[in-house]
Parts: structure tokens; sequence; C-alpha cells
């Protein structure tokens, strides 16, 4: 074993003979300190963390198997590596003190040469145990670091697919970044007030919040002639509208299969597929009602309805935020989950600020 510096030992036993005999074995090759009892043990070991330790079994007051218990106990001094001196030659107590953490038994009279083999076995394999979690930590930070590297150009592609959306519609304006606002407040809300806290005791808000970008990625596959219509749509064009929540299920489910499943796609999922989805049933595409509605589609559908009604068309003055406040309030239970609409109603005034921040002023063109 190649070290630059003598290991410390700690060689315990109540008996003043065996103490003298071990340090002059051991105390050529290591920093020896002899120690009378276990009491005395952990005093010291409240200020030096040895590199091994020589615990005798069979000590008045406080014995072996009580000693090793309480040091492996101890997030601090678990990790030393303790041998156990004993005369006893019985294979139950061997047995014992192996199952209580002990790395390895010394019989008593001990011999020089092989108890300083079976110390310098201890700490190489220490030494390599220690080199390991060095190692593996490195790794684990490696894995960490390209994972979030990959996990941000996810993100980032994903985001351009959500500009993208707006961009194509000269009427969306701010629309994907008032909306996301609007569901990260309703979340947090939420979260504040324990509803439906059950079934997101483990979301992360945030990435809820993110993922509602992409709740109108299927208008990509709109035609523009559609999508910018400076007038109302016909039954026939809002028929092929509504295609954009179908559109936009086969786009995320498209985008799982090549990057893999994430809980920002889960979630994306969850709100592109519910938030035109009624609470009385009347919704598309899939005509769902109640709680069958994904809560994160329930949710959207109160952030994007909102932001419709404050927000200008081509045919259309944006309503007040008083007024869409009110249409809110009384699509309670037909078009919206009511214990959301509650949510809604104690963040209203937020949603107001939100609605009239100059940076975010353009209309909106929603079905």
């Amino acid at each position: 074993m190649q070290t630059n510096e003598r290991k410390t030992i700690l060689l315990v036993d109540d008996n003043p003979t065996n103490l003298t005999v071990g340090k002059s074995i051991l105390k050529e090759k290591f920093k020896v300190y002899p120690l009378p009892s276990a009491e005395v043990m952990f005093d010291l070991l409240e200020n030096l963390i040895p590199d091994l330790i020589l615990l005798d079994v069979e000590m008045p007051e406080v014995n072996g198997y009580e000693a090793i218990r309480k040091i492996k106990a101890d997030p601090k001094l678990r990790q030393i590596p303790i041998i156990f001196l004993t005369a006893l030659n019985d294979v139950n107590s061997e047995l014992e003190g192996l199952t209580l953490g002990a790395v390895d038994y010394v019989t008593k009279p001990f011999s020089g040469p092989l108890l300083i083999q079976r110390i310098n076995n201890q700490l190489e394999l220490e030494a390599q145990r220690h080199e390991l979690e060095i190692f593996n930590d490195n790794l684990r930070g490696l894995v960490e670091q390209r994972t979030e590297e990959i996990q941000k150009l996810q993100l980032a592609m994903l985001n351009v697919m959500a500009d993208l959306v707006e961009f194509r519609d000269a009427n969306t304006g701010g629309h994907v970044t008032r909306t996301q606002r609007y569901m990260l407040m309703l979340l947090h809300e939420m979260k504040r007030q324990g509803v439906y806290q059950a079934q997101t005791a483990d979301w992360d808000l945030e990435t809820i919040a993110f993922s509602s970008q992409l709740h109108d990625v299927g208008k990509i596959a709109i035609s523009d002639t559609i999508l910018n219509k400076p007038s109302k749509l016909t039954d026939e064009e809002f028929e092929i509208m509504k295609t954009h929540v179908t559109s936009g299920i086969k786009i995320i489910l498209r985008v799982a299969e090549d990057a893999g499943e994430s809980d920002f796609l889960h979630h994306a999922l969850l709100v592109a597929s519910g938030h035109h989805e009624k609470w009385d049933g009347t919704g598309y595409p899939n005509g769902i009602s109640g709680t069958d509605i994904p809560l994160q589609g329930r949710l959207m559908a109160i952030a994007d309805v909102y932001d419709a009604l404050v927000s200008s068309r081509p045919y259309k003055k944006p309503f007040s935020t008083d007024a869409a406040r009110d249409i809110i309030l009384e699509g309670t239970n037909t078009h919206f989950d009511p214990e959301l609409v509650k949510i809604f109603a104690s963040v209203a005034n937020k949603f107001a600020e939100i609605a009239k921040d100059p940076m975010l002023q353009e209309g909106f063109n929603v079905v």
C-alpha cells in the first residue's frame, strides 16, 4: 500500500498489556492512539477521525458490540473500518461482529506481521472504496451535466416550435407568454389552497407552465387562409380549425417518440389534448366531461379563454378584464371546472395585470 503519510489507528482495549504490545507493533508504520475504553474512544472521536479502529470485544461498561453499533449509527463515523480484537474463538461471536459492520477479526494474543497485514488490507480496500466513490461522483456529475445539456436543447427546440405557431398566426401576439403566466399563477394558487392536492403532489409547477407553450402547436398544420382569416370562420372552416388539437397531439407524441418521454412532454400532451374540452362534455375533440378531462387541460381552458376574451380579433373588440372575469365565473359547471373557477376568482386581479401589460398587448385569434 502506497501512502504519503502514516495512517491513524485507534487501538481500544481495556488490558494495558495489550495496549503496550499493540502500540509497539504498530508505531513504526502508523500513528497509534492506545485507548483504555470505548468511552475514551468516543471522546477522542469528537475531534479526530481515524483511518481505522482496532476494537476489543470484551470490555467493561461499553463492550465492542455496543461501541460499533454507536459508530455505525453516526454518519460522520460509519465509514471507518473496524477490526475486532478478541480472545474468543467463537464462530457465533465473530458472525455477530461482522453483521454489525466489522470488516475483520484478529485473535489475541496477536501476531505482529499478521496484524499489520490485516490492517494494510483494510486500508487498501478503504482507499479503493474512496477512489471508486470519487469516480462515481465525477461520473454522476458528467451524466447530470450531459443530461441537463440535452434537456436544454430539447426545451429550446420545443420553445421554437411554440414560437413558430405564434409567428404564423398574425393575431396571436403575446398569447403564448400570457397564457403561460396565467397557468403558473393558477398552479401556484391551486397548490397554496390545497385544491387537487393528492393529484398534484409530485408536480413541478414550472415544468407544467412551460409545457403549456405547446397547447396550440397543432396550428402548424392549419392553412394560413384559415389561421389568419380577417373575419369570423364559417362552420366548415371552424371544423378544420378544431383539428389543430388532434394535430397537436400527434406532433407531441412524435416528439416523445424521437426524443424520449419526459415530464415536460407528458404535461404538454395533456394540456394540448384537454384545453378545448368542456366540463359539461360539449367541448372537443373527444367530448369528455368533468374530471375525465385532464387537470392540465382544465387549467389551460381558463387561461386560454380568458386571454381570448381580453384580446382583439379582426371582427371584435377586446372585452374588459372585469367582463372577462365575469364570463369565466358564469362558465362554472358548464365550460369550466368549478373548483378551478374558485381558484381563478381569487387571482383574477393578477390576471388583469398580465392582460394589461404593455409588453404583451397584441391580438389573439382563438377557437
